[in-house]
């Protein structure tokens, strides 16, 4: 009789139970490729952020040099502005225009080469005076440069009928006339010379009952840009 606390084993030859072998082998060059693989991964991401930081570093030099060599445009203020005869009838036989307009170079390292400058005076937006103003000159960073001006004779061009319509405005209170001033410039650095660039200044003149600039167009700036 069999015992019922007991559960009967059966043992079948030739199958023998074997223990597992560990491949060590397999174990050791699995780890070691790990490794590797995080070493590599460490020096990508160092090669990556030192290339990075570089690249950050010469933006950022060459973002500082870019302000501090970035030309700034000459700047243009009218300060006199004047038309005599305004008060005669008869004017126009004998009209003159004078002018004086200072021009900064407001620049710290950067000169500016003025090849030519002429200036033009208009009306209702039509030209009634034209004439040269300088010969070519070197300005000077940080300096100011004034420009005089006169327009009479043959570089002034006034009609009967236009000075009339300068009259019919000096009755209203103001005459208001355009000043453009165009030249050739280029900027310069050390040795170095931009290429040309036309710049205009237009300032805006109103000249009042006796032909002289009113108080609020004195030492206005003239907007400029190139063409």
């Amino acid at each position: 009789m069999h015992n019922n606390d007991h559960i009967p084993v059966h043992h079948v030859r030739g199958s023998n139970p074997k223990p597992m072998k560990l491949n060590r082998h397999h174990s050791v060059r699995y780890y070691v490729h790990r490794v590797h693989e995080s070493l590599t991964t460490r020096v990508s991401k160092m090669i990556c952020a030192t290339f990075l930081g570089l690249l950050f570093i010469v933006g950022l030099i060459t973002f500082i040099l870019w302000l501090s060599l970035r030309p700034h445009r000459p700047r243009f203020h009218i300060h006199q502005f004047n038309m005599p005869g305004l008060t005669q009838n008869y004017g126009f036989e004998n009209a003159v225009i004078t002018f004086n307009v200072t021009a900064r170079n407001a620049n710290q390292n950067i000169g500016v080469n003025y090849e030519s400058m002429d200036a033009a005076v208009f009306y209702r937006d039509q030209k009634i005076g034209y004439t040269p103003l300088l010969f070519p000159f070197y300005q000077e960073p940080k300096n100011t440069t004034e420009v005089d001006g006169e327009l009479s004779g043959a570089s002034l061009t006034v009609s009967s009928e236009r000075w009339s319509e300068f009259q019919s405005d000096r009755a209203d209170g103001s005459v208001v006339f355009r000043l453009e001033l165009t030249s050739v410039i280029r900027f310069k650095i050390s040795s170095w010379e931009s290429k040309r660039h036309t710049m205009h200044a237009n300032c805006d003149v109103g000249v009042g009952s006796d032909g002289s600039l009113l108080t609020n167009f004195k030492d206005k700036r003239c907007p400029v840009y190139f063409s």
